[in-house]
């Protein structure tokens, strides 16, 4: 089985050179594979006191499967210390960069097997997000007394994703 590249390969924002459009014959991407991420919207859908936000501070793309990733430890802590119906838990990216890589062949003889660069489009191996600085990833919507365990919650999620991220709380007006 085929193991994923480096973070760093993805880290630089260029303008993709990928198209998905909704005429066939405009695509340059013929086909995107499914994204990893289950669910957007966890727990109950009410008005809260409070909105918890995990905020980008570089720009980054993020894999869809660290943002699944993130989504299950921060929606696990959430259910099993606040309750099921006391937060509303969002991601609020989309996975629409799609990544690509130009597999190369390596060890003896492989020059026979390959083209090298030629015509080096590369096949898609993956979807990202892309993150701006400033940009709110992921929202924990809770009351006023539960904020703690949400900033504990959205904090584990860090290490899973790429890139700096702050913590903001933020009081809804009622």
């Amino acid at each position: 089985m085929a193991t994923l590249r480096k973070g760093k390969c993805y880290r630089h924002l260029t303008r993709p050179y990928t198209r998905k459009s909704k005429f066939q014959k405009k695509n340059f991407l013929r086909a995107v594979p499914n994204k990893k991420i289950v669910r957007f919207d966890m727990g109950e859908n009410k008005p809260f006191d409070s909105a918890v936000h995990l905020v980008a501070k570089t720009p980054h793309n993020i894999r869809h499967n660290a943002m699944e990733s993130a989504r299950r430890i921060v929606h696990r802590e959430l259910q099993e210390n606040i309750g099921v119906s006391d937060y509303h838990f969002k991601i609020r990216l989309y996975p629409h960069h799609a990544l690509r890589e130009n597999k190369m062949l390596s060890g003896a003889h492989a020059d026979r097997l390959q083209t090298g660069m030629a015509h080096s489009f590369g096949r898609i191996v993956g979807l990202a997000s892309r993150a701006k600085p400033g940009q709110k990833i992921l929202t924990a919507s809770v009351n006023n007394d539960k904020v703690e365990l949400a900033k504990k919650a959205l904090l584990k999620a860090r290490p899973r994703l790429p890139g700096k991220y702050s913590v903001i709380v933020e009081k809804k007006a009622v």
